[in-house]
């Protein structure tokens, strides 16, 4: 007769090692991927068509500008410099702090020539700004 021995059975025995070594492999993959990811440049942004725009009306001492895709910037279709559009915000918001502005940009433009108008905006105290957009139907037609 034979009989075996509590001490002679092979004990079950987990190795944890290779998972744990999978799981900081995976851990290290993704901080290193998150780390090069910059946001800006992953989504693909086509400006300034909006469902929502409706019929532009120009109301009679509103302020429009307009920005193209140099960062040159209009005002009642002739070029002004920083300078002279500071002027004469200034003197919009002095006559009326509420003078509605409506920034023009085109879509190529750099984001930051609408930032300073938009700042210039600020600096002359006048904060009732709007950006100007264009309907989606009119563009794809």
């Amino acid at each position: 007769m034979n009989i075996r021995e509590d001490d002679s059975l092979d004990e079950f025995v987990l190795n944890l090692t290779p998972m744990i070594d999978v799981v900081f492999l995976l851990l290290v993959f993704f901080m290193v991927t998150t780390t090069f990811m910059d946001e800006e440049q992953q989504i693909d942004v086509e400006l300034p068509a909006a469902e929502s725009a409706g019929e532009q009306v120009e109301q009679p001492d509103s302020i429009t500008l307009t920005v193209d895709e140099a960062g040159i910037v209009f005002l009642e279709g002739e070029a002004i410099g920083k300078d002279e559009l500071l002027g004469v915000l200034r003197g919009a918001a002095q006559h009326d702090a509420e003078t509605p502005v409506t920034i023009r940009g085109h879509r190529g433009a750099r984001h930051e020539a609408i930032v300073s108008v938009m700042d210039a905006c600020g600096l002359a105290g006048l904060s009732n700004l709007a950006i100007g957009t264009i309907g989606s139907a009119a563009e794809g037609g």
